[in-house]
């Protein structure tokens, strides 16, 4: 099922539950229901047998209408739909941000740091991946693009912490899972020690991100930052 096609389908579970079918036998005439969808009495009709196949309604036609009642199954999907919803409406910070930046070669200080031992068990621990040694440098251009990452700093992150050694410290790191192109999972890191500033985004995952997106100096890649609830 695509994710349009699950829409649609959740689309009309919610017009029949509004319609009572949630609760009791509903009598609904597929011409009744294409008004409320906005769409033809046939498509209407090719909807409520995609959710009879799906098992979230049952249905007993008559010469004047349907006798609809949404099954358990259909009832435990819209409740899926009002769990994220409030979860949405009632979070602190937003779900995700998506930042757009262009691709540039780095100084290569982001692979020296991300390859110390220390960090790079933690790294395994709590994001779940050994980064492949070395960043994705993303530079933010737009005002928007950089208002958004510069508010990522007051969200919460996952924390990297910071070492000594005999000759210097390094800092803590805070690391938002990412989403790279769309296809990609990494993760965004910051606090690094760094030349950059907030316009800035470096990028770990476990793959070469320049190979695996097919990227040179010069893209611009959609980066989906994922915060914490």
């Amino acid at each position: 099922m695509t994710g349009a096609q699950e829409w649609r389908q959740i689309f009309t579970l919610l017009k029949l539950a509004e319609m009572g079918a949630h609760k009791r036998t509903a009598k609904i005439s597929t011409e009744y229901l294409a008004a409320k969808l906005g769409t033809s009495q046939q498509t209407a009709s090719r909807y409520l047998i995609e959710l009879e196949r799906n098992g979230w309604i049952k249905r007993d036609i008559t010469h004047d209408g349907c006798l609809i009642k949404i099954d358990p199954t259909g009832t435990a999907e819209l409740q899926k739909l009002y769990t994220n919803l409030r979860f949405l409406m009632e979070a602190t910070y937003p779900p995700s941000v998506t930042l757009e930046g262009m691709v540039f070669t780095g100084i290569g200080e982001g692979a020296y740091y991300i390859g110390k031992e220390h960090y790079l068990k933690q790294f395994l621990e709590k994001l779940g991946f050994e980064p492949y040694p070395g960043t994705l440098n993303l530079r933010l251009e737009s005002d928007y693009d950089i208002k958004a990452r510069t508010e990522l700093d007051a969200y919460p992150a996952i924390e990297v912490e910071g070492f000594k050694n005999e000759n210097r410290t390094f800092g803590l790191v805070k690391c938002f899972p990412v989403l790279v192109g769309n296809k990609v999972k990494g993760a965004l890191i910051t606090a690094l020690r760094s030349h950059y500033d907030v316009s800035v985004l470096e990028i770990i995952a476990p793959v070469c991100l320049r190979r695996q997106l097919n990227l040179k100096d010069g893209n611009k890649v959609k980066v989906e930052v994922m915060i914490l609830p």
